[in-house]
């Protein structure tokens, strides 16, 4: 008997979206799909707007990583005022802005990693669901969850002191930076907070580090399931430094096809209409990008950190480097097309966060007081960005009136909508064929197999409210068989 099942919203993700699945007479799944089901209109709220506003006010995208569209924005206003394309900028300027994305990064893979992800891995996919949540996790993990706490309160106070607050900050502006990092602050984040070791940079660093061990130490004991759950062979695109190096603030795209061979060989970033397309489908919101060369039924790619580390040659700081190489070696160089192996990038990536906040707040230019660049004046700006969910694309036009004419964002979770709609429909072939009963665990799965790319649905929808999760299985007369319904 056909049946059809309806999750919405997804849970323990940011933003809300719903997924239906779709089984034929044998009990077969034969189509899933995630569905974004709210609209973004950021890119018309823009236009009319002086463009000295944009980097503060596409920020309002979303409350979890803000600082991407803040850097994004104001790396495409460096253009239009004349400061180049990612490399005009004074030495404290970039530094300046380096060192809030890195504690941007930091803060938002610890966040997803030990509140979102790690009630799935520490309890397990079929664990009781009023167990399996962050409060689960603070009870019967109670270091873990304090050190995820600091962890998370350290790179919210770097993005206070580089950007002037933790949440929607002003310190990116075109041309630049609109303060420095006095000499109290440095030393307070490299010796504790409030004179707190646990809120050192060292601290940070040892407290990364352990964090791959935890992880690798759960995956020798369920290497199955993180192998092999919803994992499936891509491509991948990245921003990359021109030497190959990860740059998550500024670089050249490049991507690779599943065995690893360059389709997208190390393009300007602002040339990126070149390379990539989007193509609409009619049941989401959310458009699907792809390699414009390959076409939309080859071209579509992952971003993220599993993308990130395929792309890159290797990694510029030496504990996340010797990370890397063990990452690497896993698959003997090839792609990593697993995906519940975005949690050990995402790890590698926190790690690497870590190591370059240190070497930046030891750095001299950041007590340095030439905050600002100008040159001639542009009508176009386009500014690129590796966010801690991937690929982040910022476009404007201006006019001579100095508003906004023209915005295309192209946001992470956006990249990776087609890859997640496959995960999707892996895990629900893999739960559900055969299955005439909703169970909790069921739909947890296919939520788990969403979860490993860090989605922000309200990036790339702009959602609003909040709805509960209900699931509803229906035969093929359209009768109910089956309801659940959980949360508010």
């Amino acid at each position: 008997m056909a049946q059809k099942i309806t999750i919405e919203p997804v849970t323990r993700v940011e933003g809300h979206g719903k997924v239906t699945i779709h089984l034929d007479d044998n009990q077969q799944v034969t189509e899933s799909r995630l569905h974004i089901v709210e609209f973004r209109g950021f890119e018309r709220f823009v236009c009319g707007r002086p463009f000295w506003e944009a980097p503060v006010l596409v920020q309002r995208l979303c409350g979890i990583c803000p600082v991407s569209h803040h850097l994004a924005a104001a790396k495409a206003m460096d253009m239009i005022v004349g400061a180049g394309a990612g490399n005009g900028l004074t030495p404290v300027a970039e530094k300046m802005r380096r060192l809030m994305h890195y504690g941007q990064i930091f803060q938002s893979h610890v966040l997803h990693f030990f509140h979102l992800a790690s009630p799935d891995l520490l309890f397990g996919m079929d664990a009781d669901p009023e167990k399996r949540n962050v409060i689960g996790v603070i009870m019967e993990h109670t270091e873990l969850a304090k050190q995820a706490v600091l962890m998370r309160k350290y790179g919210q106070e770097i993005i206070a002191a580089t950007a002037g607050k933790k949440i929607h900050g002003t310190g990116a502006i075109p041309g630049g930076i609109n303060k420095n990092l006095s000499l109290e602050a440095r030393d307070a984040f490299l010796n504790g907070i409030n004179s707190n070791p646990d809120l050192s940079a060292d601290k940070m660093i040892e407290w990364s580090e352990a964090a791959i061990a935890l992880l690798l130490d759960y995956h020798s004991s369920h290497t199955e399931f993180l192998d092999g759950f919803a994992a499936f062979p891509s491509n991948h695109l990245s921003l990359v430094r021109p030497d190959g190096a990860l740059d998550l603030y500024h670089g050249v795209l490049r991507a690779v096809d599943p065995e690893g061979k360059r389709i997208v060989n190390d393009v300007d970033s602002r040339d990126y209409l070149d390379v990539v397309a989007e193509e609409v489908r009619s049941w989401s919101y959310m458009k699907f990008p792809y390699i414009k060369e390959l076409g939309p039924k080859d071209g579509w790619y992952r971003v993220g950190p599993l993308a990130r580390l395929n792309v890159c040659d290797f990694i510029p700081s030496p504990k996340a480097q010797a990370a890397f190489e063990q990452f690497r070696a896993y698959t003997k160089g090839k792609p990593n097309h697993m995906s519940m192996h975005y949690h050990w990038a995402r790890l590698i990536e926190t790690l690497h966060a870590a190591e370059m906040m240190k070497e930046l707040l030891l750095d001299p230019d950041l007590q340095n007081t030439d905050l600002v660049t100008k040159g001639e004046r542009c009508g176009e700006g386009i500014g690129l960005l590796e966010a801690p969910r991937g690929t982040l694309f910022h476009h404007y036009q201006v006019n001579k009136q100095d508003l906004i004419t023209m915005c295309n964002l192209i946001v992470s979770t956006t990249n990776n909508n087609e890859p997640m709609n496959r995960a999707v429909n892996a895990a629900a072939v893999a739960q559900m064929t055969g299955k005439a009963e909703i169970t909790e665990p069921m739909m947890n799965a296919v939520e788990v197999a969403i979860r490993a790319y860090d989605p922000c649905l309200s990036c790339a929808t702009h959602a609003m409210g909040q709805m509960p999760l209900e699931v509803t299985l229906y035969d093929a007369a359209g009768a109910v068989l089956d309801q659940q319904r959980k949360g508010m």
